[in-house]
């Protein structure tokens, strides 16, 4: 079953289960989906919808500390409950020390060994890493390793 044939299931459980927030936060995914069909007219494959699940649980986050730093505590907790809705759906993230190794292999592969190479890494480990890491601890992680 696709990723978003999964999501369609959980959206009609949530239905059923009268589920108000979690219907609602995935039938906002689901129009993300359906928009981005329309705007590039493509059939989305699971690589494209984590890559809008990513998307939406980055919009989130950066409203959820707006929010927070507005004293609008309500209003985070909302954006929090959609990112948890939202992060079953992406693949097993790597931790730190699993995020580490695969970027020395990288920086190895490749024969980096300034800063200046920095460009040339961080584009491998993008598309290696895409989906099971954020671009900015990849990007951490690639400046502690070349400096």
């Amino acid at each position: 079953m696709s990723l978003r044939e999964t999501i369609s299931q959980d959206l009609k459980t949530a239905m059923k289960a009268k589920d108000v927030q979690k219907r609602d936060a995935l039938r906002l995914l689901s129009s993300a989906f359906k928009q981005i069909e329309v705007d590039e007219r493509k059939e989305l494959i699971d690589e494209d919808i984590i890559s809008i699940i990513q998307t939406q649980i980055k919009r989130r986050n950066d409203s959820a500390t707006q929010y927070k730093n507005a004293q609008r505590e309500e209003l985070m907790q909302i954006e929090l409950d959609e990112i948890a809705f939202y992060t079953p759906y992406l693949p097993k993230q790597l931790n730190d020390e699993e995020l580490t190794t695969a970027v020395q292999e990288i920086i190895a592969r490749l024969g980096a060994t300034t800063i200046k190479d920095m460009g040339k890494v961080m584009g491998a480990a993008s598309k290696e890493l895409a989906g099971r890491v954020d671009g900015k601890r990849i990007s951490v992680c690639v400046k502690e390793l070349l400096n």
